[in-house]
């Protein structure tokens, strides 16, 4: 045994006799104040204290100590160790409640103790847990960028310029992808808000395409869902390049907003731009558009519904959506 050890099992032991002595002298002051037959009020406070404080061996001792002293100071005849019916009745009353307490009280600290020990290794796994989700999502992000990467690096040996543009923009959708993955959740592995990686998404965007619009986002304070943030943030991507690439003569400088709001229990996610709108009679459910044909999916797989129209020269495109719960 440690002598950091044997010191607490000796500081516990002398605080159990500490407390039975303060509790004999805290009677023995009272003595004249209390009625004949309470002989063992102020003890059972100590006895109490000591088994939760300090322990079921502690309290037991403090218990004896107790006991003997009511038995000789309280207990007529005073000042002496008789033994007789009522003496008898006394004192097995005393041991009885004195065990209940000790029992009761010391299962309590065992359970509480185990329960602190739990709560320990729960915290420790969820860290585990959190550490290895952080790890798998990384290298999931990861993984499918070097998918994208090799698609893109096939593209450059496609003689045919139809299937080399293909390959080009399917590595590139898949390469956004991991960089929606990998901003869902920010360093310490926290869900991170729509607003804050839709800007920076968006900003790489511009960058790439070598854009000038002004670019806001309102709304989107709160995480997506999981199951819905990829599906959603291509949804904006898609119809935020779509304006980029035809919205806006070349040289031009435009406007894109992009909000995600509250619509009762559906969330709209509206990308808007104040260039140029589609021809008249375009029908987007028909367009041949790749990245169409992607939005709709999307919206699908949502469950939701995609339109795009023209409102005060704003192209508007919505998408609504019932958000999955928490």
């Amino acid at each position: 045994m440690s002598r950091v050890g044997s010191s607490s099992i000796a500081l516990r032991y002398a605080s159990a006799v500490a407390a039975a002595a303060a509790a004999f002298f805290v009677r023995l002051a009272l003595n004249s104040w209390f009625p004949p037959g309470f002989p063992y009020l102020t003890f059972f406070p100590a006895i109490v204290l000591t088994a939760y404080f300090a322990g079921r061996g502690p309290a037991i001792l403090c218990a004896t100590l107790s006991g003997l002293a009511a038995w000789y100071f309280f207990i007529p005849p005073y000042n002496s160790f008789r033994f007789d019916f009522a003496t008898m009745v006394a004192i097995a009353f005393y041991v009885f409640v004195t065990a209940v307490d000790i029992f009761f009280i010391d299962g309590m600290r065992q359970t509480m103790r185990k329960l602190a020990v739990e709560r320990e290794s729960l915290a420790d796994l969820a860290r585990s847990r959190d550490l290895l989700y952080r790890e798998m999502h990384h290298r999931v992000s990861n993984n499918i960028q070097v998918v994208g990467a090799l698609l893109r690096l096939q593209s450059s040996g496609v003689k045919d310029e139809d299937a080399r543009h293909a390959l080009t923009e399917a590595g590139g959708r898949i390469e956004t992808i991991a960089k929606i993955q990998r901003q869902l959740h920010d360093q310490t592995g926290e869900p991170t808000p729509f607003r804050s990686f839709a800007e920076a998404l968006l900003d790489d965007a511009g960058q790439a395409a070598g854009a000038r619009h002004a670019v806001r986002v309102e709304g989107g304070e709160a995480p997506l869902h999981p199951e819905q943030a990829t599906p959603v943030t291509l949804v904006m991507l898609e119809c935020f390049n779509n304006a980029l690439e035809h919205a806006f003569a070349s040289g031009s400088d435009g406007r894109i907003v992009v909000a995600l709001e509250q619509d009762g229990a559906d969330h709209v996610l509206t990308i808007r731009d104040n260039g140029g709108g589609p021809p008249d009679g375009f029908e987007p459910a028909r367009s041949q558009s790749l990245g169409l044909r992607i939005v709709h999916a999307m919206a699908r797989q949502l469950g939701g519904a995609f339109t795009m129209a023209r409102i005060d020269g704003w192209t508007v495109c919505r998408l609504t959506y019932t958000p999955t719960p928490a």
